[in-house]
């Protein structure tokens, strides 16, 4: 059932996702635009990159945050809209304010629409949806970093962990968020596609974390 309501949230989801951290940060302590430098995409990534570990952690935890808080908005519409916690009508209220989120940090209004691949606000989605398999993503994204020293690699293998573990070990009934599990391969696909192309050349920056950063 449409309802001011259920529309606000989706205004409002979109617009918490399009909260450009990268931007700021980089902008209010650094002086400089992260779109300029490195891989020039407004992500958690490439601040990692070009303004260090602690820009990193900050603009990494904020877009988290993001993606859970704008998801978590479904708790707050009512049951007349998204129906019982963790039914079917519940959750894809959830699936819908998260996919939104993250087409706002894709494509920020508050930073000329210019965003990051948003890798971190779907994590924070995937933790308000499904905590088990969030966690099982990070897993999986440490390990690849630890092993490979690549974020963009890492952050492919822990998408296309997401989808494989709510059907083959969490059994997820809900159909949609299993369709959603699928969507986040094709997108991951499709942002990370330089970088994958850069994978296969063996040209894909590594990132140390200890490494301090290059401006």
């Amino acid at each position: 059932m449409i309802s001011v309501y259920s529309i606000s949230a989706l205004i409002a989801a979109y617009l918490f996702g399009s909260i450009p951290a990268a931007v700021w940060i980089g902008q209010a302590f650094f002086g400089i635009d992260v779109r300029e430098y490195g891989s020039g995409n407004a992500g958690a990534t490439n601040v990692f990159r070009v303004l260090g570990k602690k820009a990193g952690i900050a603009v990494m935890t904020i877009d988290i945050f993001k993606g859970w808080t704008a998801t978590n908005l479904a708790v707050i519409i009512g049951l007349s809209v998204t129906g019982p916690q963790n039914s079917v009508q519940f959750v894809n209220y959830q699936l819908a304010l998260g996919v939104v989120a993250v087409m706002g940090h894709l494509f920020p209004i508050f930073a000329g629409f210019r965003g990051g691949k948003g890798i971190a606000t779907l994590f924070g989605m995937i933790l308000a949806i499904h905590f088990e398999a969030a966690m099982l993503c990070v897993l999986v994204f440490v390990l690849f970093l630890l092993i490979f020293k690549y974020v963009s690699l890492g952050s492919i293998a822990a998408g296309f962990t997401f989808p494989l573990s709510v059907i083959f070990i969490f059994q997820s009934p809900i159909r949609s968020v299993v369709l959603y599990g699928m969507c986040i391969c094709i997108l991951i696909l499709v942002t990370h596609q330089r970088n994958i192309e850069r994978l296969i050349r063996g040209k894909e920056s590594k990132v140390n974390l200890f490494r301090k950063p290059t401006v």
